[in-house]
């Protein structure tokens, strides 16, 4: 088993919400609700990782994230 960190958006215009997990290409989806974005989210990270299953071993390690506050 492995423990990975989805990036979780709410999209106001679609009314959805948008999930991404960082460092994986192609892996990110959207839900209506939060439990189904983390099914979404499940069988998408599957997918990308049966195509890529030589990198499993190198994917990213999730740290943190930071606010950046920058004057618009």
């Amino acid at each position: 088993m492995k423990t990975f960190t989805a990036y979780v958006e709410w999209d106001p215009e679609t009314k959805l919400y948008v999930g991404i997990i960082p460092g994986i290409p192609g892996a990110h989806t959207q839900g209506a609700t939060l439990d189904e974005l983390n099914i979404n989210l499940k069988e998408v990270l599957s997918l990308c990782l049966e195509e890529n299953k030589e990198e499993v071993n190198y994917l990213p390690q999730f740290v943190g994230l930071q606010q950046i506050e920058i004057a618009v």
